[in-house]
């Protein structure tokens, strides 16, 4: 391997040496290493953030092919390692987990993410189910390490069911392995796609491009693999929970994107099994939200209907639904983060925060306050914001397909949200503060939030940049 190969990889290796940096300050008895593991893992993602701007217009493969650097990968590890630097600055100390365990908080964050970075490179299923497992298992561990409460343990029990759903969500998606492998002969994407694609009437391909999908589903959180997403954001702190709604869901949806390749644009038994699960996640998510109380909770089951808009893409089975569906997720994970950033500023000590704590937030800190109407009208699909061009890309693909009742449930839908949305704006911009104490804002808070309301409108009134890469990145997958 040349030295000019090896700058292909250069985001995985500088993740990898601060992942490795910061296993050595865990193991440090020092009682500073919890901030010097915040430092290093700052200077690492933003590293990161170079590396990958540096090697865009890469390609490279490793592993016999197996991991594959090219267009597609890089754009949404720009998105990743960004993310990665926002996540790390939602809360300078990250003081809702265990004291003791602040240093391993962010080599949990970091590793995580690597497995995020290496998984939308993965052209196999062994390298992609590895990558997966790397995404993971840091979650499973973050979310019990939450201070715990008097009285309350809730960390605990989020904990099991994210590990139990998880596990199970793996195994099924190791079945629809095993009846890919079993037609295609071979784990590697590419080559199962040539062998698929005429064989898409199969009902053995139907049933493992399924099985397969759900596993990814459930990291979407798609209705009926839900079930584990408002108790784990309810449980989880802040900025956990905020890791968990925003960077895995643009990893989920880079799969599911490969996948969908496996298939041809004319496999209508797929594309029905897709346009039910978007109905149905659009539905429940929306529909239950009406009734929650707990910010936190409320985008839970938002992001289950936000997980069905996604799908509407998917449905299309062609490139400009996947990449609507790249561009909608990928906005759908900065706009999370916005929220979170006012949730971690907002919240006393890392509780979790009912909607009624958002009163008066206007005059308590017109940054943050601004930062959250921003961010809720883009989750609304109000233009001019990076949500409106998102839903509007998705339902021109599908409706170029044909699925105008699909595209008229999602328009309701979406008006359903916009009820629930306009509940937490009232309470933000329309209610006394009464007794609610002022919200200070830092230099660096108010230069973040900047930087994700400007992300935001920019990928609502100037999309096509960002459209036009990700076709031209998508239109290769195929090769």
């Amino acid at each position: 391997m040349n030295l000019q190969h090896l700058q292909a990889f250069l985001p995985e290796l500088v993740l990898l040496a601060g992942a490795l940096a910061l296993f050595f300050t865990t193991v440090a008895e020092n009682p500073r290493r919890g901030k010097w593991a915040k430092s290093l893992a700052l200077v690492f993602a933003f590293l990161s953030v170079g590396a990958t701007l540096l090697t865009l217009g890469e390609q490279a493969t490793l592993f016999c092919g197996a991991y594959r650097v090219d267009a597609f990968s890089q754009v949404l590890k720009l998105f990743l390692t960004s993310g990665l630097v926002v996540l790390l600055l939602l809360e300078g100390d990250f003081s809702d987990f265990r004291p003791e365990f602040h240093a391993e908080a962010f080599l949990f964050i970091l590793t995580s993410v690597i497995g995020l970075v290496t998984l939308v490179s993965c052209v196999d299923f062994i390298t992609l189910f590895v990558a997966l497992q790397t995404a993971a298992f840091p979650l499973y561990v973050l979310v019990p390490m939450r201070r715990e409460r008097a009285g309350h343990r809730e960390q605990m029990e989020s904990a099991i069911k994210y590990v139990m759903f998880g596990v199970a969500a793996n195994a099924i998606m190791l079945f629809g392995f095993s009846y890919l492998f079993a037609v295609g002969g071979s784990t590697s994407l590419p080559v199962l796609m040539h062998k698929l694609q005429p064989l898409n009437h199969s009902p053995l391909v139907i049933a493992g491009l399924a099985l397969t999908f759900a596993g990814l589903f459930y990291k979407l959180a798609i209705f009926p693999f839900h079930f584990w997403t408002p108790d784990v954001y309810q449980g989880s702190a802040n900025e956990t929970t905020g890791l968990i709604a925003s960077l895995p869901k643009i990893g989920a949806v880079a799969v599911l994107v490969r996948l969908v390749h496996l298939s041809s644009p004319d496999n209508h038994v797929l594309a029905w099994v897709l346009a039910s699960l978007a109905v149905a996640s659009m539905l429940y998510g929306n529909l239950v939200a009406l009734f929650q109380t707990d910010l936190k909770r409320l985008l839970a089951f938002s992001g289950i209907a936000h997980a069905g808009y996604a799908v509407i893409g998917l449905v299309a089975l062609d490139d400009a639904g996947s990449v609507a569906t790249l561009f909608y997720i990928s906005a759908y994970a900065f706009t999370m983060l916005a929220c979170f950033l006012v949730i971690c500023r907002v919240s006393t000590n890392g509780d979790n925060l009912e909607i009624k704590e958002l009163a008066g937030l206007h005059r308590r800190s017109p940054w943050l306050a601004f930062t959250l109407l921003v961010g809720i009208f883009t989750l609304a699909g109000i233009p001019p914001f990076a949500g409106f061009m998102g839903k509007l890309a998705l339902l021109k693909a599908a409706l170029a397909k044909g699925y105008l009742a699909l595209v008229i449930i999602a328009v309701l839908n979406t008006a359903i949200a916009i009820y629930y949305y306009l509940g937490v704006i009232r309470e933000s911009f329309f209610q006394d503060p009464g007794s609610l104490a002022p919200v200070p804002t830092t230099i660096s808070t108010r230069a973040l939030c900047l930087f994700l309301v400007a992300v935001m409108v920019l990928l609502g009134v100037y999309p096509a940049p960002l459209l036009e890469f990700l076709s031209g990145a998508v239109s290769q997958l195929g090769r």
